[in-house]
């Protein structure tokens, strides 16, 4: 890895959510109330950007820098994230205006009382976003954050050297001395073995949930609702074992599980919090992810890494959007007195 490099950049999807409160989640044909709507922040590269932006960390050297990589439509959505990338100090040269298709959206429907929510997406200019659209050669960055994986059509078609196009970029980007690390979508499907396996060999880190670990690698790591620790470790083991490079962290309601390529594991509980607290999960992975990318970028020991990233999943469980809650590094770590853990399952 260059010594000259700094910064995170993050490719992939850029989404703007149509955030709906809900009374409940209807049967088909049935009616249920929309309480209140908000527009909001999607994508993974777009989520762990801003969050990591608001965490506001300059050890005197000034803020970390911070890249988009991906496509956008040439709309009102498409230049609200530009005017957000240049509020937060992103550098959005690479974020490429695609006139075939409108910006990427989402529909967020969100029951109140549980916080639940069910996604109704358009895929837009991010299906459209290709091999030609990364500039490798002009990022500066230390480490790129990729996803979502499954959900970005061209990077997710098959290449005949590379098993993907994503992992094709993905090794362009470790042979130009930056670090990687993914992201995939929660997609209910078969197809994590065609589609997620062949990056790992490109990967340096993994950062999955519970569902898309045990859907890449075929472990049940929550049978009956209830973590099992011997599983995630399976699966973690695995997933290193396909290639990739330095750690695996599966991230779940319950903590989040780290397994390094030289066998240390660690665990860390999420937070218990309070009736009434939890108004929206959209954006806890992506919060958790941003967390860890800190710590991986600024080479943390693993365990202030998890601690981070189990508070800002907390803190953006505050607020419905994705990135509303985020905020300053100070108030999201206080979060750990306010709030017991839950109990560790390792």
């Amino acid at each position: 890895m260059s010594k000259e490099r700094r910064g995170i950049a993050g490719a992939g999807n850029w989404i703007i959510d149509r955030i709906y409160i809900c009374d409940f989640w209807p049967g088909e044909e049935t009616l249920a109330n929309i309480l209140s709507e908000a527009r909001g922040t999607g994508g993974a590269p777009y989520n762990c950007l801003l969050n990591i932006a608001r965490f506001g960390l300059d050890e005197g050297r000034g803020p970390i820098p911070l890249e988009a990589i991906g496509l956008i439509g040439d709309d009102e959505n498409g230049r609200a994230i530009q005017s957000d990338c240049a509020a937060h100090g992103i550098d959005a040269s690479s974020l490429l205006v695609c006139a075939e298709a409108p910006t990427s959206y989402t529909n967020v429907m969100v029951v109140k009382e549980t916080g639940k929510r069910t996604f109704f997406h358009n895929r837009g200019a991010n299906a459209m976003f290709g091999a030609e659209h990364v500039p490798v050669d002009k990022i500066k960055a230390r480490l790129v954050h990729f996803g979502y994986l499954l959900l970005l059509d061209r990077m997710d078609a098959a290449d005949d050297e590379f098993g993907t196009t994503a992992a094709r970029i993905l090794k362009q980007f470790q042979d130009a001395g930056i670090e990687t690390s993914i992201d995939a979508v929660s997609e209910d499907s078969d197809r994590f073995a065609q589609i997620v396996k062949p990056v790992l060999k490109y990967t340096d880190y993994a950062i999955l949930n519970e569902f898309e670990a045990g859907k890449t690698t075929g472990h049940d790591l929550k049978p009956d609702g209830k973590v099992d620790i011997e599983a995630v470790r399976a699966s973690a083991r695995e997933l290193l074992d396909l290639g990739v490079g330095k750690l695996v962290c599966v991230h779940m309601p319950e903590g989040g599980y780290v397994l390094t390529a030289d066998g240390a594991e660690f665990w860390q509980p999420s937070l218990q919090l309070p009736d009434g607290y939890i108004k929206g999960a959209a954006g806890a992975g992506d919060a958790f992810c941003a967390g860890m990318l800190l710590g991986i970028h600024e080479r943390w020991e693993i365990e202030k890494s998890l601690l981070l990233a189990v508070c800002s999943a907390a803190m953006s469980l505050s607020e419905p959007g994705c990135t509303e809650a985020c905020t300053n590094l100070t108030d999201t770590l206080a979060l750990a007195e306010k709030f017991p853990f839950q109990p560790a399952v390792m």
